[in-house]
C-alpha cells in the first residue's frame, strides 16, 4: 500500500554537511554499540521516519575513530563502538548541531510519521486476508463504512482551528 512514510518533509536537507558525526557520537555516549545498533538507535530517535544509510553510518564510525573520538573492539566478530573522552568534549563542542537537528525535525514530525505508521499496518491487515477466505460481502461493506467514517473524521479534526 505505502513504499515508506511520505509527509512533510523537511525543507532543504534534514542534516547539513557533518551533523551526522555528531548524532552518531551522541546516541554513543551512554553505552557501547555495534555499528547496526547506531544505525537502529538513531531510526528510532526520530520515530522511524528518518534513518541514514549504513553506506552513511559505517564511514563515519570509522572516521570518528580514524580521528580518536570513539574506539571499538571486537565481540562475536561484530565491532563494538564506545565513545573516548576525547570525543566526548567533541560532543560537546557540537551539541548546538544535535541540538538544531532535534528542532529542525522536530517531535511533531515523530508524530506524524506514526500516523502513517498506522496507515501502513492498516494496509497489511487488508493483504493479510488468507486467499483462501475471501471476506464475505457483508464484511467488505462494513469495513468500507469504516473507513470511510474514519477518512471523515481524520478531515474534521484536520480542518479544526487549534487557538
Amino acid at each position: 500500500m505505502f513504499a515508506r512514510p511520505w509527509g512533510p518533509w523537511p525543507r532543504g536537507r534534514l542534516l547539513g554537511r557533518g551533523d551526522l558525526k555528531y548524532l552518531i557520537l551522541d546516541v554513543l555516549k551512554d553505552h557501547p554499540m555495534h555499528g547496526y545498533d547506531v544505525l537502529r538507535a538513531l531510526q528510532e530517535r526520530f520515530g522511524g521516519f528518518y534513518a541514514p544509510s549504513p553506506g552513511a553510518v559505517y564511514p563515519t564510525l570509522q572516521m570518528l575513530e580514524d580521528m580518536g573520538y570513539l574506539s571499538s573492539t571486537e565481540e562475536e566478530g561484530k565491532r563494538v563502538y564506545v565513545l573516548t573522552d576525547a570525543g566526548r568534549k567533541f560532543l560537546e563542542q557540537g551539541r548546538a548541531t544535535v541540538k538544531g537537528v532535534e528542532e529542525r525535525f522536530g517531535d511533531w514530525r515523530c508524530r506524524w510519521a506514526s500516523v502513517y505508521r498506522e496507515l501502513w499496518e492498516l494496509g497489511l491487515t487488508l493483504r493479510r486476508v488468507e486467499p483462501w477466505r475471501r471476506p464475505q460481502p457483508e464484511q467488505l461493506e462494513r469495513v468500507r463504512e469504516i473507513l470511510a467514517r474514519a477518512r471523515t473524521e481524520v478531515e474534521a479534526v484536520l480542518r479544526e482551528e487549534l487557538t
